[in-house]
């Protein structure tokens, strides 16, 4: 009997070990021995860069957004579709830009380390820094995810939340992946450096309840002014439009501003006002210092980051972004 619990001990103890192998958690500097100057490469190329495009900002965020809901960090939205469509193709990321900015940091990351950082860390890093290049907050990125291997459109289209979504179905989606209504608040608010195009919400002027009316939630004048001199027709698959008019490159509490004015562009901008304890936070956010939001999104986006990552033994490190290694 002796000799069979030291044996049930073992196979548990193994059990822990190989458990904490393959669960291994993130970690700040997490490449400091293995590619030492892996962090200051993505920072040197987004500085290079950003400034020349600083629409990308808004772009590298939202695919890591993306990118987080499906699957976990996991890199995933990089890859290319094989013999199913993979997320990339999928309606929500049809709009999504950066892949190419992440290909050519991941060359440059290549050539110093082989084989050691992943596309998963590279968007999560050229999200913070690209942000953080055009005056926006900075938050810590520990790293270590690993990537993924497979991509499917289906799930993209389940799990990313879109613009025409309502309050039940943000809160569902944000809490399947972990996240609360602050987070959906907070996260919400890197619409400040958006843009969209007609097409993500001219039924909101056009054709709001299939009768060619008008959504009564959003403002009257701004629904008039979008139709008069951006949005001329529902079909307008070509005009750009600012989330936040007039400050789309400053990551500032102009979004909030908007969404109270009820000239938040998307219906999940408006559906923050139709519960209780979100409109309280745009509220209370908006009427807080700047950097008192600053903090407070460093924090969702931390949380954010660290969705379902594969880490230790899961996953693997893709030697070309779009592709599953052979």
């Amino acid at each position: 009997m002796k000799m069979r619990n030291q044996c049930n001990y073992f196979k548990v103890l193994i059990l822990c070990i190989l458990a904490a192998s393959t669960h291994a958690q993130l970690e700040l500097g997490f490449y400091t021995k293995s590619c030492p100057k892996a962090e200051q490469i993505v920072a040197n190329f987004v500085h290079e860069h950003i400034r020349n495009a600083p629409s990308l900002a808004a772009a590298l965020i939202r695919m890591h957004f993306h990118d987080c809901f499906v699957r976990g960090c996991d890199a995933s939205v990089l890859l290319n579709s094989t013999n199913q469509q993979a997320e990339k193709n999928a309606p929500p990321n049809l709009t999504v830009r950066g892949f190419d900015f992440i290909d050519r940091i991941k060359s440059l990351v290549e050539a110093e380390c082989p084989g050691v950082v992943s596309c998963a860390d590279i968007i999560a890093l050229s999200a913070r820094d690209s942000i953080a290049a055009t005056g926006g907050p900075y938050w810590k990125v520990p790293t270590g995810r690993r990537d993924g291997v497979v991509s499917n459109l289906l799930e993209a289209n389940q799990n990313i939340p879109a613009p025409f979504s309502n309050f039940t179905t943000l809160q569902t989606l944000f809490a399947n992946q972990g996240l609360d209504m602050k987070d959906l608040v907070l996260l919400s608010g890197a619409h400040t450096i958006g843009i969209s195009l007609c097409t993500s919400f001219s039924n909101r002027l056009y054709n709001f309840t299939g009768k060619g009316d008008q959504d009564p939630s959003l403002d009257s004048e701004y629904a008039k002014n979008l139709k008069t001199f951006k949005c001329k027709n529902i079909n307008d698959n070509t005009t750009i439009v600012e989330l936040d008019p007039g400050s789309r490159n400053t990551f500032d509490l102009g979004y909030y501003s908007q969404v109270v004015k009820r000239r938040g562009l998307f219906e999940s901008d408006s559906a923050l006002l139709t519960n209780s304890v979100t409109k309280a936070l745009v509220t209370q956010f908006l009427q807080g210092s700047l950097e008192n939001f600053y903090a407070e999104f460093a924090k969702s986006i931390e949380k954010m980051g660290q969705i379902k990552v594969k880490t230790g033994s899961q996953g693997v490190i893709r030697k070309h972004c779009a592709l599953v290694n052979n």
